[in-house]
């Protein structure tokens, strides 16, 4: 008889998630996830149930964008898939971006906000992106008080009602470049009514099809530069339902995040409100980047755990040379050794979320706003570059199925392939985070964090962890001073040292909590702990620029 192959399967996404479950049961009050729980659980049975089979079902389809109707008006209309319409509804039923801005659980609702997402997130095709950029424009204009525009817009954006709640784009990235957006060359002509209009080519522009968007444009008359940038409101469409002076030029064809709808836009005239001054752009969207930064964190993991789940389940289905993968050393070490980057990672992720929560609640102290500063830019470059590394070791784990495009499997890497590159590539914000801890006591915060997770290990099997991270530490705290004053030898070594400050916080954090885990009888996080530090910690190397410069040249 004919051997045919069981597929992987998922059961509910949250009860399988033993990580999630533990941070949930250390970081909250009882009462707190007592109420959570049940619906983080609906939320994992829809993620590994009903919406993955649906996620399966629409592999084939992509946004559509029609530019006319059958009578010859420019319409610009993009359909999106069937799984996205459904993701809409369920946003905004299960508050994704609603929960954070209700604060029913004061600093930790932004962990219950974030605990919902990550669940959901693998079987919803990216419709994070634009949830992720809905909250960053809500917390926009509420941080630059705009009375108009949060009268106008917030409380749509923070809605429940699926009929009622928008979504918002993040328009920044234009011909020039997405990371020196000072070189935008989009124009702002204010009005004699007061208004604005604005002119110019957006060149990627995600979730086009959302209500509004935040944008930057050079008033006339500002001098070049960021500093000459403001920050401008608008929305794709007029009352009467047709387009705000915007013409949607094509789609792009992505390598991942292929159910995004995104758009390279012509703005002729469009019209759009000043959000705040007429200048400052950069800095105005600050507060946009630090939630979208922050949603790219988690849900890197979140894309991990979707690998992992899929990988854990066929490997105890799949059977070679006379027994199952999970019975296999060489197999179990490569599955184990990932999971020790995706524990870490997780936690990475949730420490920004955990500040943010308390910066919102207005309950951190001046030590948690320079963490904030800091750990934003490191735990976003580093968990997305665990993201590809990770997804790219599931899909080997499938061997040939993991290649084939009908088994869903190729796009898990596509997918996760965007997280280093959006919202900063890990060298721009590498270069940020030296930027972060140039501010006054930054280091100090940063090294007192690292500090005291590993001090709350006390297990003599985490031992090896905490000197792992406490070296690691040091070199990296030895290479920045013996680097001050030389500006070429800390860009060269930038990344190297960023990562080194993100892989060790994970360390220290994933020894903490599993110090918590063995004090319970729950061992597997001082497991992944002990295996995170031998994956290495430490990424700086003295590297020669000279040869660098050869090999750059390629003669």
């Amino acid at each position: 008889m004919a051997f045919f192959q069981d597929p992987p399967q998922l059961g509910n996404q949250y009860d399988d998630d033993a990580l999630l479950r533990e941070y949930l049961e250390r970081k909250l009050p009882p009462e707190a996830l007592s109420e959570i729980e049940p619906i983080l659980r609906e939320l994992g049975e829809l993620a590994g149930g009903h919406l993955y089979a649906l996620q399966t079902a629409d592999r084939l389809n992509e946004p559509v964008l029609t530019h006319f109707d059958p009578w010859g008006n420019r319409i610009d209309q993009i359909e999106v898939t069937p799984l996205w319409k459904e993701a809409q509804v369920l946003a905004a039923r299960y508050g994704l971006v609603a929960t954070a801005y209700e604060r029913k659980h004061g600093e930790l609702s932004r962990i219950d906000q974030f605990a919902r997402a990550y669940v959901i997130d693998g079987s919803l095709d990216v419709y994070s992106c634009p949830l992720a950029m809905t909250d960053g424009a809500a917390r926009t204009l509420l941080d630059l008080k705009n009375r108009a525009l949060i009268d106008r817009a917030v409380g749509r954006l923070t809605s429940r009602d699926p009929e009622t709640m928008w979504t918002s784009g993040q328009w920044m990235t234009e011909r020039t470049g997405g990371s020196d957006v000072g070189l935008s060359e989009t124009e702002a002509q204010k009005q004699p009514d007061g208004s604005w209009r604005l002119y110019g080519t957006k060149w990627f522009t995600s979730a086009t099809t959302s209500q509004m968007a935040l944008t930057l444009a050079r008033p006339e008359g500002n001098g070049p530069g960021g500093r000459g940038l403001a920050l401008f409101y608008l929305e794709m469409r007029d009352a009467a339902g047709k387009m705000n002076g915007i013409q949607i030029n094509r789609l792009k064809d992505k390598l991942g995040t292929r159910k995004v709808p995104t758009a390279e836009l012509t703005l002729d005239g469009a019209r759009a409100e000043l959000v705040s001054t007429a200048g400052d752009g950069i800095r105005n969207i600050s507060s946009m980047l630090n939630i979208t930064r922050t949603w790219n964190a988690v849900l890197s993991s979140a894309g991990m755990r979707r690998g992992l789940a899929l990988a854990r389940d066929y490997a105890r289905r799949r059977a070679q040379f006379g027994a199952k993968l999970s019975e296999k050393p060489l197999h179990v070490d490569t599955l184990a050794g990932i999971e020790a980057e995706y524990e870490g990672a997780f936690l990475l992720g949730f420490r920004a979320v955990e500040l943010l929560g308390r910066r919102e609640a207005g309950t951190a102290d001046e030590n948690d706003a320079r963490l904030l500063r800091v750990l934003t830019p490191v735990a976003k470059l580093t968990t997305g570059k665990q993201a590809v590394a990770v997804t790219s070791e599931v899909l080997e784990a499938f061997g040939g199925a993991g290649y084939i495009e009908d088994t869903g499997l190729p796009r898990i890497l596509r997918d996760a392939q965007v997280l280093p590159i959006w919202e900063g590539t890990t060298n721009v914000l590498s270069l940020d985070t030296l930027r972060a801890l140039s501010g006054e006591g930054a280091l100090e915060a940063l090294r007192g964090e690292i500090g005291r997770h590993f001090e709350a290990a006390r297990d003599p099997s985490l031992r090896p962890c905490v000197e792992t991270g406490k070296r690691a530490l040091e070199h990296a705290g030895a290479w920045l001073a013996a680097n001050l004053g030389q500006p070429a030898a800390l860009e060269a070594g930038a990344r190297r040292f960023a990562l080194t400050l993100g892989r060790t916080l994970e360390l220290a954090l994933l020894t903490e909590h599993a110090e918590w885990g063995l004090a319970r009888q729950k061992p597997r996080a001082a497991a992944a702990a002990r295996r995170l530090a031998k994956n290495g910690v430490d990424r700086i190397d003295e590297i020669d620029p000279a040869d660098s410069r050869l090999l750059m040249e390629g003669n």
